[in-house]
């Protein structure tokens, strides 16, 4: 699974990005992390053409992205930024986790 490697640092690369956004949020003056924010979002996409080339696959490549970032991006939200999720969001995110376990079952 060639693959494996650009989808993980596309998955960092966003995490990263995702980090910059927030804290943009909360400190707007601060145009540098905006600037962060979006050289992170292009060099996460640009991982994510090698792994499309290396045999991810559109759905599954996508799924596992879109779900892991979700889970990791929650994370953050509770522990880094004391954000609240309800117990819905939390069924979600464990929906999320059954299906990478799927994805990846052969």
């Amino acid at each position: 699974m060639p693959w494996i490697l650009p989808l993980s640092f596309l998955i960092l690369f966003e995490i990263i990005a995702d980090i910059f956004a927030k804290e943009w949020s909360l400190k707007t003056h601060l145009w540098y992390l905006a600037f962060g924010a979006l050289a992170s979002y292009v060099i996460a996409n640009s991982f994510w053409l090698f792994a499309l080339k290396n045999g991810s696959g559109l759905a599954r490549g996508a799924i596992i992205f879109s779900v892991a970032t979700a889970i990791i991006a929650t994370l953050l939200g509770l522990f880094w930024y004391q954000e609240k999720v309800s117990n819905v969001q939390i069924a979600g995110i464990i929906a999320g986790i059954i299906s990478i376990i799927l994805i990846f079952w052969e």
